[in-house]
């Protein structure tokens, strides 16, 4: 059993990003999350949604799908849900209907952090899905709009949002001016 903590997950993916050897960290991240003792700092599945990012990071989204399964089916908390970085994986496979039906789960299961608001915004606006991704990224501006959290994200979500209703052709609403 070992345990991990945010300073040893950062560690690894700055390694990640000096070697450009993702795919050895994700398999690092995956062997450290199926070692780690329940007391650790980060939870397991936070540990398996790193692995997959890397794997995604290395050009493997098949195995970066099956990293973010182990994390939902693991159940413990995570910054980011895993359904989201599992849609997105599934878009870049083009596997619409499944990616859409993670969303689905995702909607139907909430409350949200707002980073995964933030996820899925940015992951529908890239997929040209404007309507979903402005959806969306209201949702989690109404949910945070009054929460004491770090206001840096909810102004990311506030400008994510504000271009997509640009690209939509909508005028400024409420939301808009919290950005003034």
């Amino acid at each position: 059993m070992v345990r991990v903590t945010p300073d040893d997950l950062d560690e690894l993916e700055f390694a990640a990003v000096q070697s450009g050897d993702h795919a050895r960290i994700a398999r690092r991240l995956a062997e450290l999350a199926d070692r780690l003792d329940p007391a650790s700092e980060v939870p397991r599945a936070e540990v398996f949604i790193r692995a997959g990012e890397q794997w995604e990071m290395a050009s493997c989204p098949e195995i970066a799908i099956q990293l973010y399964q182990r994390a939902i089916d693991d159940g413990g908390a995570t910054l980011i849900d895993a359904r989201a970085l599992l849609a997105g994986a599934l878009f870049e496979l083009d596997q619409l209907s499944d990616a859409y039906h993670q969303l689905e789960r995702l909607r139907t299961g909430g409350p949200h952090t707002l980073e995964t608001y933030i996820v899925v915004a940015e992951l529908l606006q890239a997929h040209g899905d404007l309507a979903a991704a402005h959806e969306w990224a209201t949702i989690g501006a109404r949910a945070y709009r009054d929460a004491p959290l770090s206001q840096d994200q909810l102004i990311q979500l506030l400008q994510i949002r504000f271009r997509i209703r640009v690209d939509l052709g909508l005028t400024e609403d409420e939301l808009d001016h919290l950005l003034d």
